[in-house]
């Protein structure tokens, strides 16, 4: 068996083409939907990821603003510049690039972001909006993996699905969405014992623990769909995954590559919150 290869890169691309149709409509009637990135600090990798956003958002027509802070910016002088972007009305969507300098709470810093420009979907009232099935701006990564399975047409209603990794950030949303979409869900982490167990009874497998390799072909039901949300550094320096990709292929129907499979999908799903964001206000 070879696995079809669900192409994020692709999906993503298709993607903001409707968010670009959505975006013209949106301007053609006074709206620019309009983003703001806020860098703290000199990470080389976050610098990297902040660009490419910014890039993504003129490549679907959005406004996007970057503001980049020394790290010895105070927690106090970064609330107050969130509390002037909530109140400004060009600028629909919020964004701090994480991780943040060790002197400033993380915590406080999320939830100071209003939840109706929350496109990160970290803010509680959103997490909560989702526990309770009423999502608003949902966590990026997880919502592109739902796109890639919808895309991919995978079944999701009542489908076995197993999660490896319950951070807050993919596992706990992704479980949400999955079961809002009629799949029975287990969720497991670090604690799990004999992970091979759960992971060989799902018809979706989502990895997102962070562990090089961890998820191995003799850890799949043959035909199973197996989404790779890991990004790893391989003892040579190479770029992986959770999933090794290699014994999987020949063992599951379906699965996502590292890099080009959930890695575009977060970055357009940002855009797409971004976006949804700034249709709800133009309604409200």
């Amino acid at each position: 068996m070879t696995a079809l290869i669900i192409d994020g890169k692709q999906i993503a691309l298709d993607t903001q083409i409707e968010i670009k149709r959505r975006v013209s409509a949106l301007s053609a009637r006074g709206v620019m939907p309009g983003l703001a990135v806020i860098l703290v600090g000199d990470n080389p990798a976050s610098h990297v990821y902040v660009s490419n956003k910014v890039k993504s958002c003129g490549a679907v027509g959005m406004h996007s603003v970057l503001e980049q802070y020394p790290a010895d910016l105070s927690e106090r002088q970064l609330l107050e510049r969130i509390a002037a972007l909530n109140s400004d009305a060009a600028i629909h969507g919020i964004l701090v690039q994480l991780p943040l300098p060790a002197h400033i709470n993380e915590h406080a810093v999320l939830e100071a972001i209003s939840p109706t420009k929350d496109v990160d979907g970290f803010h509680l009232l959103n997490a909560g909006a989702l526990m309770t099935g009423q999502p608003r701006l949902r966590a990026c990564t997880p919502y592109g993996v739902m796109k890639m399975l919808e895309h991919s047409n995978i079944a999701m209603r009542g489908a076995h699905a197993v999660i490896v990794g319950a951070s807050n950030i993919v596992g706990k949303p992704m479980a949400m969405m999955l079961l809002q979409a009629g799949a029975t869900v287990t969720l497991c982490n670090s604690k799990t014992r004999d992970l091979a167990h759960h992971t060989k009874q799902a018809d979706i497998v989502i990895a997102a623990v962070g562990r090089a390799r961890m998820i191995t072909g003799d850890m799949i039901r043959p035909g199973a769909t197996v989404i790779d949300v890991g990004i790893n550094r391989d003892e040579a320096g190479k770029l992986c995954g959770d999933v090794d990709f290699e014994s999987v292929k020949s063992v599951a129907g379906a699965i996502s590559p590292v890099p080009g499979g959930v890695g575009p999908m977060t970055i357009t799903m940002l855009l797409m919150n971004t976006l949804e964001a700034a249709e709800k206000a133009l309604l409200s």
